[in-house]
């Protein structure tokens, strides 16, 4: 059976301290680098799940670096390699306490609160009479906070993000320009691939008075994809989209009774439904990146990584 990557506990050259996220471990080696493990584990609903899912880990760490690659004419990001398949390795940067969501199509979690009755968005006022899956005429910015670890990130419109002075203004129009523009890339690079991007979210940082585009970018973690085909008949006649992304983890639960809401238990993940996970992810990958995905070897994950991300630090952290 395909191991999975759920836990790492190296100790790099330089290392100072390592911080355990969600999905990512990430390494801070002499308060200039950032080496970040995309592990195999899986989260919905800000709860990791129980399982890891094998060879999520290297998808999200290939996918994010392509984007991160197709998208340096925009503005500067952190990478500086990827010297393991589920390993991204950049310059460490002071992120905003903010992320910034963009949505060119009403659905997900702003679909369920617009069914609801609500029509304001972290600010953003959405018309009556849309439908589920309906394009946006423009994409619209929906920030979140960017929670500290355990918490829930929470809606905010720019105008608090200002208020508050958690962005200044300057900094703050300058990740909305970046963010559409990534998202009009993302959207484009998409599209020659029969994919639609619905919506994503970006997290920046600064370093040295410069913004940088951190994280990932563009993966079925952070983004969600419908098929161009077949999209506007399914919508015409209101049926659920095919989907690349996150969402059907989230509706797989949801089906199972769970939300992440206290008192809930997570459903048993049975080798089948790991498997099947696997499977869309690596799905993902093919659609988005118009390349075949090469399983990495998982007989010794965790020396590989080691060997491998020393080799670079010994060679380019001097």
């Amino acid at each position: 059976m395909n191991k999975a990557l759920v836990r790492t506990d190296f100790n790099f050259p330089g290392q100072k301290s390592v911080y355990h996220g969600k999905v990512r471990d990430v390494y801070n080696i002499n308060d200039e680098l950032l080496v970040m493990v995309a592990t195999d584990r899986i989260s919905a609903f800000d709860v990791v799940l129980p399982e890891g899912i094998p060879y999520k880990g290297q998808m999200l760490n290939q996918i994010a670096a392509k984007f991160l690659d197709a998208t340096t004419d925009i503005c500067p990001n952190w990478k500086l390699a990827s010297p393991d398949p589920m390993v991204t390795v950049g310059v460490q940067c002071q992120g905003f306490p903010v992320e910034m969501i963009v949505r060119g199509y009403l659905c997900g979690s702003a679909w369920r609160a617009y069914k609801s009755g609500i029509r304001e968005i972290c600010g953003v006022k959405i018309p009556d009479g849309m439908r589920e899956n309906e394009r946006f005429p423009e994409p619209i910015i929906t920030p979140t906070t960017k929670a500290e670890q355990g918490l829930h990130d929470e809606d905010i419109s720019k105008e608090e993000i200002l208020k508050q002075g958690l962005v200044s203004e300057a900094d703050y129009a300058l990740l909305e320009k970046y963010t559409l523009a990534l998202f009009k890339r993302g959207t484009e690079i998409a599209a020659q691939r029969g994919l639609i991007l619905v919506d994503t979210k970006y997290e920046f940082g600064h370093r040295d008075g410069k913004i940088y585009l951190i994280d990932e970018i563009h993966t079925p973690d952070s983004s969600r994809y419908f098929y161009t085909e077949g999209y506007q008949e399914r919508f015409e006649k209101g049926e659920p989209q095919k989907q690349l992304s996150k969402e059907f983890v989230r509706e797989w639960l949801m089906e199972n009774g769970f939300q992440g809401k206290a008192g809930q238990t997570v459903p048993e993940m049975t080798p089948a439904i790991v498997q099947s996970i696997s499977e869309r992810y690596i799905e993902l990958f093919e659609h988005i990146t118009g390349e075949a995905f090469v399983k990495g070897d998982t007989a010794q994950l965790l020396s590989r990584i080691e060997k491998n991300v020393s080799d670079y630090l010994k060679t380019n952290n001097k």
